[in-house]
């Protein structure tokens, strides 16, 4: 998978200053609160790790995987998370982080999952958006990018577990 033939749909300069006005938001909603920031991984890293230091306030700091596995029913599998939080969230106020939201599906299942633990609060940021994808509707905060249909690639998003390292978002072009 060669990057030099996708097209750069957010450059690296573009993604950075998007992420600054993303602290400035959310230092100044949770200026009051003490926050704990989740990444969904791995897709959220690098949107994460650039994310954490725009924000001037302290905040703790936690990571989330989730996993879907086959059933003899459902070919697409059922989702389940394969790696939990280390932090108590009981009361506090939550930020859950990631990378891309398309249908909806996996993140919605997570925000259920985390308010079972009664959080005082859990919000939603995402560096991008497919709202024409959604199935269900996720109360997303905060929101990078809104996005259509296109394959991405880089800054985290990957094909077959390969490009998340490209420090731009790119569209993958037919054929590759």
């Amino acid at each position: 998978m060669d990057p030099s033939q996708h097209k750069i749909k957010y450059s690296e300069t573009k993604i950075q200053h998007r992420i600054e006005e993303l602290g400035q938001e959310i230092s100044r909603d949770y200026a009051d609160n003490d926050l704990i920031l989740v990444s969904v991984l791995k897709g959220s890293l690098y949107f994460f790790a650039d994310l954490t230091r725009a924000i001037k306030l302290p905040v703790q700091l936690d990571f989330i995987a989730i996993g879907t596995y086959p059933t003899s029913t459902n070919q697409k599998g059922i989702v389940r998370i394969t790696k939990d939080l280390d932090l108590e969230i009981t009361g506090k106020h939550v930020l859950l982080v990631e990378d891309i939201i398309r249908t909806g599906m996996t993140t919605g299942y997570l925000v259920q999952s985390l308010q079972a633990r009664m959080p005082a609060s859990i919000k939603v940021c995402t560096l991008l958006l497919n709202p024409d994808e959604q199935l269900i509707n996720v109360p997303i905060a905060y929101c990078g990018f809104m996005i259509s249909e296109e394959r991405l690639i880089g800054y985290g998003m990957d094909v077959l577990e390969k490009g998340r390292n490209i420090p731009y978002i790119a569209e993958i072009s037919k054929g590759s």
